[in-house]
């Protein structure tokens, strides 16, 4: 006889032989569970399929409670979110792995760089590009001037070296056009909602494309006379053609987002009209005002910003500087003013740095190469007086420094040397040591004392209601531009929330992760970094030809073999991951001994087990006995020591390679099929 009962307010009638959990699968509510499977008998191990039914004091286990007539069944209380949340903590305190590789985690986008890598090593150029635009739009730029800190997180350096995965990104895309097969933007249909952008730089471009992609119609304002911003007026030719930069900007505009350039805020659109013919504005205009050094003399004529120097130099007009020049500061805008200073034909370029260079904050390449086009760094030294004549630089003091104990950042703080200076003689001074935000035109209320707009960190919004703030502009100050576009992609999902009613915040996701030290790669052959074909240093510090030449197809499928797989396999299909995220898991509350164990081959080499991943859930077991009828794995030890063993049996090698059932089954990616050319290299 049927029985009928409601669970979150969803009328169902479930049989006799129907638990709490099949029943309300059948009708289409989704109970979460991990060691739930409809060919095996109930087990009742996770505890995450926990309901509360009104009347009944404990909470039952969906999977093997009966429901009753009448039964008023609830699976989202607070008290039943608890309970979840903590069943999931529990097993997470002692599950170790890679959820994603460094490489991701150390990505400010968290770009799929392991996946990306993978579909490069197959030879799936067009899958590698839409990989990378999930994360962002612009692959081929952001390859070619990213300092890459997914790279610094590399294991594959505890082998050798770390693998280009920057150039990887770059070579994708360019193959993809190269083949006339460029990426086009699909967009859900369209919403009806207005957002305006302003400031049309890494940021601005990024949040556009997403919320075009969300369906919303988007207009980009720029107070340049072509889209990019810092991309275009910050980084040099030489490093990033411009004609690239418009490949990947047009993309954007063919998916209907439009672009409007030589308009000022405040001067040619007002921010309060933006306000109101827009659902929504998201500013995003940058940081284009150099930091002043508040040095004597920094007045005299020959003493230019860094960012001015360059955004003249990126309008198409040739700088005119003297035969000696210095640049002050040591990261990536100080490299790119001492290179193109070089280029421009200075004889005797300077970068004056106050720390070592082991604490430079540019890119290592980008110094090397500055070293071998003939730039002189002066380390441990620190402008203290400019002086000139009849108004015009000609020399620089410079107070000699030692470096004392560690800052804020981390970094020993530079200290004076009591006494001690040096003179050098100089045409013109490249000041580098920053960026600040001009924010004229936006409402005195959203700015702070630096300048910045002030906005929420995790829902971008500012303190009037449909107005949010993206990039260098935002309270953290000036960055790299994949920290700028990470803000953006996040904002442009806090948008698309606030235009369709709803709070939620951008929120960092939970992954596990583990340590590893180099003896775990002491197997591994050594294959070193491809090398980038470029221009030679006699050749390409007199012109701003591009320095690289990318990968050929060989080098990038060689390059890409290095990747060491570290994020885990089963990742998109991991239960443990998904619900650890839908219930906000905070593991460390049961912090405590945690196993460190070595993968088991079970069934010969054709599957493994990782019990460091295992969550002892049985599937692979049970699924094993009572689906297939066959014994191949079972249980060994007893309490915190239980784990999942073979019992090897010689059929095992051929019968488990065409099965794959305790595989398919296990909720976490403990058991891992060994593809078949591994198999046969280790049978050898």
């Amino acid at each position: 006889m049927s029985i009928t009962y409601t669970i979150d307010g969803v009328k169902v009638t479930a049989e006799p032989s129907d638990t709490i959990l099949t029943s309300a699968t059948r009708a289409g509510v989704e109970i979460p569970t991990l060691c739930f499977d409809k060919r095996t008998a109930i087990y009742g191990a996770c505890g995450v399929c926990l309901v509360e039914v009104e009347g009944v004091p404990k909470l039952l286990r969906a999977c093997s409670a009966r429901p009753q007539e009448g039964y008023v069944v609830s699976t989202k209380t607070d008290r039943v979110n608890r309970a979840r949340q903590t069943a999931l903590e529990l097993l997470l305190s002692d599950h170790t792995g890679d959820c994603r590789g460094p490489c991701k985690l150390n990505c400010p986008a968290m770009t799929d760089c392991q996946k990306y890598v993978g579909e490069i090593r197959d030879g799936r150029y067009k899958d590698a590009v839409s990989t990378i635009y999930e994360a962002f739009p612009l692959p081929a730029s952001i390859g070619r001037v990213c300092p890459h800190p997914c790279e610094d997180a590399c294991r594959r350096q505890m082998v050798e070296e770390p693998i280009s995965i920057a150039f990887l990104k770059a070579f994708a895309a360019d193959k993809v056009e190269a083949d006339g097969d460029p990426y086009v933007i699909s967009c859900e249909p369209d919403t009806g909602k207005r957002v305006a952008i302003v400031g049309g730089g890494p940021a601005g471009l990024t949040a556009a494309y997403f919320l075009r992609r969300y369906g919303h119609a988007v207009t980009i304002y720029d107070q340049q006379p072509k889209m990019g911003g810092m991309l275009r007026y910050g980084i040099p030719e030489y490093r990033l053609p411009k004609a690239v930069l418009d490949r990947e900007i047009q993309i954007i505009a063919d998916s209907g987002v439009e672009m409007v350039n030589g308009v000022r805020l405040g001067k040619d659109i007002d921010f309060d009209e933006l306000r109101s013919k827009f659902d929504a504005v998201l500013l995003a205009i940058g940081a284009w005002k150099s930091v002043n050094m508040r040095v004597p003399g920094e007045d005299l004529a020959g003493v230019h910003g860094g960012i001015d120097f360059l955004e003249r130099l990126g309008m198409g007009e040739r700088p005119a500087i003297g035969k000696r020049v210095a640049v002050c500061g040591g990261g990536n805008t100080a490299m790119d003013c001492c290179r193109t200073a070089v280029r421009l034909g200075a004889e005797e370029v300077y970068v004056v740095y106050r720390r070592t260079r082991n604490e430079m904050p540019a890119a290592d390449i980008e110094i090397e190469e500055a070293e071998e086009e003939g730039v002189t760094f002066k380390f441990l030294t620190n402008p203290i007086e400019f002086y000139g004549e009849d108004g015009h630089i000609t020399g620089m003091r410079l107070q000699v420094m030692e470096l004392g104990e560690p800052d804020a950042s981390g970094r020993r703080r530079p200290v004076p040397v009591e006494g001690k200076t040096e003179d050098i003689p100089v045409d013109d001074v490249l000041m580098a040591i920053g960026q600040t935000a001009n924010c004229e035109g936006v409402a005195a209320e959203l700015l702070t004392q630096r300048g910045t707009i002030a906005c929420d960190e995790m829902t971008f919004r500012t303190s009037i209601d449909n107005v949010f703030a993206a990039g260098d502009v935002t309270n953290r100050g000036a960055g790299i531009a994949i920290e700028a576009i990470a803000e953006a992609q996040k904002a442009a999902l806090c948008i698309n929330n606030y235009l369709e009613g709803d709070e939620v915040r951008a929120k960092v996701p939970y992954f596990v992760t583990r340590e590893v030290t180099p003896e775990e790669f002491e197997d591994r052959p050594k294959q070193n970094r491809e090398k980038m074909p470029g221009l030679a240093p006699e050749e390409r510090r007199c012109n701003f030809e591009p320095v690289y030449f990318g990968f050929s197809e060989e080098q990038a499928l060689r390059e890409a073999s290095r990747c060491l797989e570290c994020g885990c396999h089963d990742y998109y299909d991991c239960r443990l991951i998904k619900f650890a995220n839908m219930f906000d898991v905070d593991p460390a509350r049961f912090a405590g001994e945690m196993h460190d164990r070595e993968d088991v081959q079970v069934a010969g080499e054709v599957i493994t087990h990782d019990p460091d991943k295992c969550v002892l859930c049985g599937l692979c077991y049970r699924i094993c006995d009572q689906e297939v009828g066959k014994t191949f794995l079972g249980l060994y030890n007893r309490g915190f020591s239980t784990v999942v063993n073979p019992m090897v049996p010689e059929e095992a090698r051929t019968f488990c390679a065409s099965c794959l059932k305790c595989v398919e089954a296990c909720p976490t990616g403990a058991m891992r099929s060994v593809p078949a050319v591994t198999r046969e290299t280790q049978i050898v």
